[in-house]
């Protein structure tokens, strides 16, 4: 097992003894088939819990992804949607959706463009989107595992739901340009099993020591050649979320998916 997902691993444990209900990180889409073959693929995530009694808890979660890939390029689009209470009150509502493009510059370097949606009312967030591009760097490519290393710039734009005390000021909206880090990988750990997980950094540079950042691991055991069962860890920060906001949020789901293949 590489360190990237030990690390993965380790963060997945650690997390779940403090993750109580459903937070405002963005539930983790399952990962469809990835074969160059220009087929579009795609798999449906579903995670689902309710309990009654001493403490009346809900929570669902939705997440999808598709992928159409050929030997010299690769698109992606995914959706998310989150939904929770806990005693009669809604403790998570969000929604998300967006896309990549890939293009290999050669058998080590690729160009990519991205867009990114998210709506979070208990956040404050009526809207939010990124929209980066930038290049990177295929460092691991085999057939069990990949690790990409990625930068570029990209812009962020935030509308709020109420003014918002931000960068010293009570806004409505927020706007940025930003620098655009990353790095993911994927592996698999036998024909049954595999992980994965993302990082990615937008350091703000409008206002220098300003960032957000979004974290998202999975493990992946199939029941099926179409159905997995799946955990996933998502965690987001950000530098300056609003008085009386946290800046990070935590999701630890656990859920079925189903591949379309």
């Amino acid at each position: 097992m590489t360190p990237f997902y030990a690390l993965s691993l380790l963060s997945i444990a650690a997390f779940a003894a403090n993750v109580a209900q459903a937070q405002t990180a963005a539930p983790v889409a399952p990962a469809a088939t990835l074969k160059t073959d220009g087929k579009l693929r795609a798999a449906l995530g579903l995670g689902a819990s309710v309990s009654s009694g001493n403490s009346r808890t809900s929570n669902f979660s939705l997440a999808a992804q598709g992928v159409r890939a050929t030997a010299q390029d690769k698109s992606t689009v995914y959706a998310s949607a989150l939904y929770a209470r806990a005693a009669g009150v809604t403790s998570a509502e969000q929604l998300r959706a967006g896309g990549r493009y890939d293009y290999n510059l050669s058998a080590d370097t690729f160009a990519f463009g991205t867009a990114d949606l998210e709506r979070d009312k208990l956040a404050n967030l009526s809207m939010r989107g990124v929209f980066g591009a930038g290049a990177g760097l295929h460092v691991i490519k085999t057939p069990t595992t990949s690790f990409d290393v990625f930068g570029g710039l990209a812009y962020n734009a935030d509308k709020y739901v109420a003014p918002a005390v931000v960068d010293g000021q009570s806004r409505s909206s927020y706007g940025y340009a930003a620098l655009l880090l990353g790095e993911e990988s994927q592996h698999r750990l036998s024909d049954t099993t595999s992980v994965f997980q993302r990082l990615t950094v937008y350091p703000n540079l409008r206002n220098r020591g300003e960032w957000r950042a979004s974290f998202a691991s999975g493990l992946s055991v199939a029941m099926s050649s179409q159905m997995n069962l799946n955990v996933g860890l998502g965690y987001a920060f950000n530098s300056d979320p609003g008085v009386g906001r946290k800046r990070g949020d935590t999701l630890l789901t656990t859920g079925v998916s189903v591949k379309f293949d």
